[in-house]
């Protein structure tokens, strides 16, 4: 997951991505998953599939409460570090991510936060979600029985 091209910059992505993703809560974060289906591309029509020039691909939501700004960003570094260190292995390249920290995260170590991710990634709602749209994908209009 390169730095910039794998984040959700849009309002858009990160509205659809918490309202119509699967939400996993954790102890220091809340994840949101929504992998990428047919309807992904907004109203407009102007986007096709983004997610699969990339991906899988980041949100990240690190409010005031969590600390300052030097904090907050710090923050989101270890959470980017640690969401490129599981998600290959945990996710398909069409899917969106929001995850939403909290302050405790703060004390928490590195590995501890890689961790969390993993466990959450790998929770039975998540991977129904992914799975879902998987079968989706291969099953879609053109796919043969």
């Amino acid at each position: 997951m390169s730095a910039d091209s794998a984040r959700i910059s849009r309002k858009s992505d990160f509205t659809r991505t918490l309202s119509k993703g699967v939400r996993v809560s954790a102890r220091d974060l809340t994840l949101n998953v929504a992998p990428v289906g047919a309807d992904w591309p907004d109203s407009t029509e102007l986007r096709p599939d983004v997610a699969l020039c990339g991906g899988p691909w980041l949100g990240l939501i690190v409010s005031k409460k969590v600390g300052n700004a030097v904090v907050r960003h710090r923050t989101a570094r270890r959470l980017r570090h640690a969401f490129a260190a599981v998600a290959a292995e945990a996710l398909p390249r069409e899917t969106f991510v929001v995850i939403r920290a909290y302050p405790g995260i703060v004390e928490r170590s590195s590995t501890d936060l890689e961790a969390e991710l993993r466990s959450a990634l790998r929770h039975r709602k998540v991977v129904a979600a992914v799975g879902r749209a998987a079968a989706d994908t291969t099953e879609g209009p053109g796919a043969r029985a």
